[in-house]
């Protein structure tokens, strides 16, 4: 099994400065013409440079992180640069009222997460994009915990279409989420498996906490999320190499 880190941050939590993107990233961010899309991308870059700072080892001083950039793939997945040679990483980011994930992992594995709000949803919203099994566990289950599975369930939908490069241009019914009953995780991680349509499947975890569910999946299957704070916290397994080799100290 693979080990994946996570971190999180709020839009209180992103400088008012740009001086931490790097030039592409400018760039990109110019083109942006609305504050909210401006602010969601902001907070989504901090929050993965902020994780990649920590996992490489290096300070999250702006000089620093202007040499982490995250370009998009031609799917629309994000690539990790550094120092403009690819990095040694993969990361999936999510974001969602003011708050972002970033899930870390060695690079050449697929991996995607998501962060979701319980609330309520619409019978339509149900029945157009969930597949009849997941209906099925909706309806099954006590109407008090429903809004929290079907926030697990869009999640964990989300992030294998997220693994699969693909997003939303998929049919969400493409993918099928199956929780891992009478299975124990850890840190409040509780197993999941999201089979796709073509026989590929993920293997990852699911969390709630605070109003929020959080949901990982990857190929080959990972471990529960570790999270990343700045004492570096690792147990040493997929270690990238060391910062010297990067020319960002």
């Amino acid at each position: 099994m693979i080990e994946v880190h996570w971190q999180e941050q709020i839009e209180a939590d992103v400088p008012a400065e740009d001086d931490w993107l790097g030039a592409s990233e400018v760039t990109f961010l110019g083109g942006l013409r609305f504050a909210k899309r401006r602010a969601d991308w902001r907070l989504g870059r901090w929050t993965a440079k902020r994780a990649l700072a920590i996992w490489l080892g290096v300070p999250s001083h702006p000089e620093v992180l202007a040499k982490i950039e995250i370009r998009p793939a031609p799917s629309g997945a994000p690539e990790v640069f550094v120092a403009n040679k690819p990095g040694p990483v993969t990361v999936s980011i999510s974001h969602r009222g003011g708050r972002a994930a970033c899930a870390v992992a060695p690079s050449d594995i697929e991996m995607g997460c998501d962060l979701e709000f319980i609330e309520p949803h619409t019978d339509a919203f149900i029945s157009d994009y969930f597949t009849l099994q997941e209906q099925a566990l909706v309806t099954e289950a006590p109407a008090t915990d429903r809004p929290r599975l079907l926030a697990l369930l869009w999640s964990a939908k989300e992030s294998a279409l997220k693994a699969l490069h693909k997003g939303l241009r998929l049919d969400t019914r493409s993918v099928v989420v199956r929780p891992v009953e009478d299975s124990f995780g850890l840190n409040g991680w509780s197993p999941l498996q999201v089979h796709y349509t073509d026989g590929q499947v993920f293997h990852g975890w699911g969390q709630q906490a605070d109003g929020i569910v959080r949901t990982l999946v990857a190929a080959p299957p990972p471990h529960p999320p570790i999270r990343l704070d700045d004492s570096g916290l690792r147990s040493g397994h997929g270690r990238p190499q060391r910062v010297e080799d990067w020319r960002l100290a």
